[in-house]
């Protein structure tokens, strides 16, 4: 498994999200998508590949 360092990661609500409890992921990994939970912002971070969380994002939507 790569390791990504992301400890300068730019991260933000994800606009699929709502409310005060949501998903955050962060901008500028290539390749990926890291996502974590907004309330533990120090906790674990989920990494998903660009496309596979194109596809999710497309069936959330519709």
């Amino acid at each position: 498994m790569r390791g990504y360092d992301l400890t300068n990661a730019c991260w933000r609500k994800s606009s699929h999200s709502g409310g005060e409890e949501c998903l955050e992921v962060a901008d500028g990994v290539p390749g990926v998508v890291p996502v974590r939970d907004s309330k533990v912002a120090a906790g674990p971070v989920v990494v998903v590949g660009s496309v596979a969380w194109m596809e999710f994002v497309r069936g959330m939507v519709g």
